[in-house]
């Protein structure tokens, strides 16, 4: 087998494009919108919609991940590397775990399930730095903007240095060895 399964390369490239538009959002949009804003309740709603079906799409993608058929690992002939990968991988899906389970705790602290999507009509706070989920939130959302980076040199690393094909194990076609 030289392919993921189909599900999982479906679902790697959904939250790829989920994960960085929830940064940008998070850290351009969010960030830049002050909570008084009436627009900061839309950007809200998008952020965290988008964060709850990452939540359960990566938890789903997860689990299809331990129970499909993989291809062997890739190996690059350093064991260091190889291992540093492997973790890699596992540390996407903690970081956005972890995450997702910071919103929704800074979230419910704020009150903001029944300010943004119940219509309660009560204002945003003022800030949310004071609240502790906040700074763990933050600090995850710039370890997963690494994870992502890295990733994206990993890709070029196997696609253009080493010209190994390894993308096209995350990609469409035949599962069969050609």
């Amino acid at each position: 087998m030289s392919r993921y399964h189909p599900i999982l390369v479906v679902l790697h490239w959904l939250l790829a494009l989920m994960i960085v538009m929830g940064l940008i959002m998070g850290s351009q949009v969010l960030a830049a919108t002050a909570n008084a804003d009436p627009q900061k309740l839309f950007y809200l709603r998008m952020h965290m919609s988008m964060g709850l079906i990452i939540l359960a799409l990566m938890i789903f993608r997860l689990f299809v991940r331990l129970v499909t058929a993989k291809p062997p690992r890739a190996d690059i002939g350093n064991g260091v590397l190889n291992r540093l990968g492997r973790l890699t991988h596992y540390a996407f899906y903690l970081v956005v775990i972890a995450l997702a389970a910071s919103g929704l705790a800074m979230a419910n602290m704020a009150g903001l399930p029944a300010i943004v999507f119940g219509g309660s009509g009560a204002p945003l706070p003022a800030s949310f730095d004071a609240l502790p989920p906040r700074a763990a939130h933050g600090a995850l959302a710039f370890v997963l903007m690494l994870l992502v980076a890295g990733h994206a040199l990993a890709f070029l690393y196997h696609q253009f240095v080493r010209r190994d094909s390894l993308f096209s194990r995350m990609w469409f076609g035949s599962r069969s060895q050609t």
